[in-house]
């Protein structure tokens, strides 16, 4: 490749869904294996922490923000696009027409969202709320364990469900948070 004035832009490659990081490691292997390191600069997997409340304990769980894409910083030159296209479980990059070249994403639009990832590093929790009114759960915890109750409410800001427990016929409310129930 002839020297030139070295100008990265950043480009979606767009993978087969669920193999992101496998393939972000094909791509970082191939760049060392043919000394593009100055060419290809970052490759990127944005990915939010997700936790979900199972069988009463929080688990945390890495999930991707855009599945099916990996984002590189690059300076597409010579067959560096061509060479990345051909890797396992790519299938090119957004944007491209038939036999074009890769169109890099504006810059506002890069900026969002590395400001957008920044933003999940930062922020400790996110739960993923696995409940929904009406639905039927066991409370595991306080004074009503073992009992069935059903959902009237979801406060998801506190993290609190509200629901509605039978006892000798009767209907009692309860406030308990995500962590004393789990899905029947």
């Amino acid at each position: 490749m002839e020297e030139q004035a070295i100008q990265h832009k950043w480009y979606v490659v767009r993978v087969k869904g669920g193999q992101e990081k496998k393939i972000s490691t094909y791509i970082e292997k191939e760049v060392n294996r043919l000394d593009w390191n100055e060419y290809v600069t970052q490759i990127l997997v944005p990915t939010e922490k997700v936790y979900q409340i199972r069988k009463g304990k929080k688990v945390s769980k890495e999930r991707n923000f855009f599945p099916g894409y990996v984002l590189i910083e690059a300076n597409l030159v010579g067959e560096i696009a061509h060479t990345l296209r051909a890797l396992p479980g790519v299938f090119g990059f957004l944007g491209e027409k038939k036999g074009g070249e890769p169109v890099p994403m504006r810059q506002s639009e890069i900026n969002r969202i590395l400001g957008k990832v920044d933003e999940l590093a930062i922020s400790d929790e996110y739960v993923n709320i696995p409940f929904v009114v009406g639905e039927t759960v066991k409370v595991i915890d306080g004074p009503f364990n073992s009992f069935h109750a059903e959902i009237e409410n979801i406060d998801e800001q506190k993290k609190k469900l509200k629901l509605i427990v039978k006892i000798f016929g009767r209907k009692t409310p309860l406030e308990l948070n995500y962590m004393q129930v789990e899905k029947v």
